[in-house]
């Protein structure tokens, strides 16, 4: 058989059984497998990998196995990573989680999880992780067959984003430079994580994060609407 089952979310074999396990055993078998591939005894940080559809199990046998894993030093953290904000706020405030990692739910486009999820991460001193910074490619080169979500762009985002690189380049910088700095100026965030296919990607992004966004760029998305006055942008002058 052939075949890549994206259709399902999983860049596979279509052939492969894929089973959603959050249960104890499958927490436990799953990272035993990693670890032996990997040729170590322990990890830095282990994620609950979207368990939107499978939330009992995941919170009643799932994260209580991470937990253990945990103490027993096998793990050096836990947390889950999803593409909302909804549920990770649950993890954040009914479970004792050290990082949560939210996918595309916080970005120049999308701040969704400026509502709940990072004032309960900063109240309760837990970490997020930022995936997703440029929403699936949109805000990395608006163009009409950018991506945004895993799909094409819908017109008003593309043309939002578009709005967004002019004033970028009126300031100087690119999208990009923006979008990473963005992410990284709430103080709930301890990382931005961007996904690369390249080399020349990686230093790209490297090169982007370490740029400086003006203040004046930021002004402007605000005096336009194009940025909500409630979201923290960086504040801080290069010395």
């Amino acid at each position: 058989m052939t075949g890549d089952d994206l259709a399902s979310g999983f860049a596979v074999p279509a052939e492969q059984r894929r089973v959603w396990d959050f249960s104890a055993d499958g927490i436990r078998r799953t990272l035993d497998a990693s670890l032996e591939r990997l040729g170590v005894d322990h990890v830095d940080i282990v994620y609950l990998h979207d368990p939107d559809d499978h939330a009992e199990q995941a919170f009643r046998e799932g994260y209580p196995a991470l937990e253990k894993l945990r103490a027993e030093g096998v793990v050096g953290a836990i947390g889950a990573g999803m593409n909302q904000a909804g549920m990770l706020t649950r993890f954040v405030q009914d479970t004792d989680v050290d990082v949560v990692l939210c996918a595309g739910r916080y970005t120049l486009l999308d701040q969704s999880a400026l509502a709940e999820l990072l004032p309960a991460a900063v109240a309760r001193g837990k970490s997020v992780v930022v995936g997703g910074a440029f929403n699936s490619g949109l805000l990395a080169d608006p163009k009409p067959d950018a991506t945004y979500n895993y799909a094409q762009a819908p017109a008003e985002l593309l043309d939002r984003a578009l709005r967004m690189k002019a004033v970028a380049e009126r300031h100087g910088i690119t999208l990009r430079a923006a979008a990473l700095a963005f992410c990284a100026a709430h103080p709930a965030v301890a990382s931005v994580l961007v996904g690369a296919r390249s080399a020349a990607e990686v230093r790209d992004c490297a090169e982007q994060f370490a740029a400086h966004v003006p203040a004046g760029f930021w002004q402007e998305l605000r005096d336009t609407g194009l940025l909500s006055t409630d979201a923290p942008i960086p504040t801080e002058e290069p010395s």
